[in-house]
């Protein structure tokens, strides 16, 4: 009898110690993420997609977000292969920014990341310069510096680049102060160059977008995500104003 009560005592010390455990590691949990929020608060953050909530976009030129092109899944927001290829912006212009977000593409994935987009032209990048995201390694563009991963699309080719596998997330930055542009890629910058200068109008009129009058002539716009067909996912996206 006296084994049997301390098997039974035993076994209540160790509900109570999981129960102890699990409300511990909820109260840390819920003490980092309020850490995080008041850090992000305290640096001018604000958080364009926190894994649910697509309040913070719209379809180009439309006035809602585009449910029939892209979704939410598993905190990240995705294109919906076969779905509506509507690119999103913000429903907000930024001028002078610094934008984080997380990105991950499938096998031969293509997608970008624009910024100082208008709706003046009837595609997104008529207007705005672009983050080439991209699985390296299968899709064609890969094949070429200066429209790969990283790079300032068709205009200025990466340096130093160290992608993920195709798979995992990788991080890009995007720095906009004065014009100084910089493109960041897990952590490292991979190239910069100065919006609006002689340098950058020369290699614009030596591109595809030589024939788009309104190509990254605003100093200010929406920064935009594309759905170019293929499965891409974007998460922990944040911006604040410089």
């Amino acid at each position: 009898a006296d084994v049997y009560k301390r098997q039974q005592l035993n076994g209540v010390i160790l509900i109570i110690k999981g129960y102890l455990a699990m409300k511990m590691m909820t109260s840390i949990l819920l003490f980092l993420l309020i850490f995080n929020g008041c850090s992000d608060k305290a640096q001018n953050w604000v958080i364009l997609f926190d894994g649910v909530s697509v309040d913070q976009w719209r379809g180009y030129k439309q006035d809602n977000f585009p449910k029939d092109g892209w979704a939410v899944e598993n905190g990240a927001l995705k294109t919906i292969v076969g779905g509506n290829r509507v690119d999103i912006i913000t429903k907000d212009i930024y001028e002078n920014f610094e934008l984080v977000l997380e990105w991950r593409v499938s096998p031969a994935g293509n997608s970008g990341i624009f910024y100082f987009a208008t709706e003046e032209s009837d595609y997104i990048w008529q207007t705005a310069p672009e983050m080439q995201v991209l699985d390296d390694s299968a899709h064609p563009d890969g094949n070429r510096a200066v429209t790969s991963a990283g790079s300032l699309y068709d205009l200025i080719s990466p340096t130093e680049k160290s992608l993920k596998p195709v798979g995992e997330f990788n991080e890009a930055r995007i720095k906009v102060k004065n014009n100084q542009v910089e493109h960041w890629q897990n952590g490292k910058k991979i190239l910069a160059y100065e919006y609006g200068s002689n340098t950058i109008n020369e290699l614009i009129a030596k591109s595809k977008f030589k024939s788009m009058p309104l190509f990254a002539k605003a100093n200010s716009g929406h920064v935009g995500l594309q759905h170019h067909g293929e499965e891409v996912w974007y998460r922990n996206i944040r911006i604040r104003k410089l």
